[in-house]
């Protein structure tokens, strides 16, 4: 079966075992895919949490040239708000919290901002209910 549909999203990094651990950490996510590319001779890592056909690609650079910024981030859903709250005090520790936990109530749920090692955000959150509104609309289209 071919890949239909929004496969990946693209980060540069800088230390590429360090991201590793960090999405592990808080997003859950595993290594599904490793190599360095041949013609770039760059380090290429598919981390993924087993749940959709879907990746986030970690490519190592010597200078990580953007940054997803708060209002640009990564979003991760979690199992409880307990598990926010524990993740939130956990990167409050490693003085990597950036924002939260904040609860702005439906549709937005109870969410943080967390920042990678290279300054990405990651926001976690409890509550928004993106499966049940994407399902809506598909049976509405």
């Amino acid at each position: 079966m071919s890949d239909f549909g929004f496969t990946h999203v693209a980060l540069e990094v800088s230390d590429i075992d360090q991201s590793i651990s960090f999405y592990a950490k808080y997003a859950e996510m595993k290594v599904v895919h490793r190599r360095t590319d041949p013609t770039t001779q760059l380090d290429v890592v598919w981390i993924s949490d087993l749940t959709r056909p879907f990746v986030i690609v970690l490519i190592q650079v010597p200078k990580v040239q953007g940054k997803l910024l708060p209002a640009s981030h990564l979003g991760v859903a979690c199992k409880t708000r307990e598990e926010v709250d524990r993740l939130c005090h956990e990167a409050q520790s490693e003085a990597v919290l950036l924002e939260g936990p904040n609860d702005w109530g439906h549709p937005v749920g109870y969410w943080a901002f967390i920042q990678d090692p290279d300054g990405h955000t990651l926001e976690i959150s409890y509550g928004q209910e993106i499966n049940f509104t994407v399902a809506q609309a598909s049976q509405q289209a």
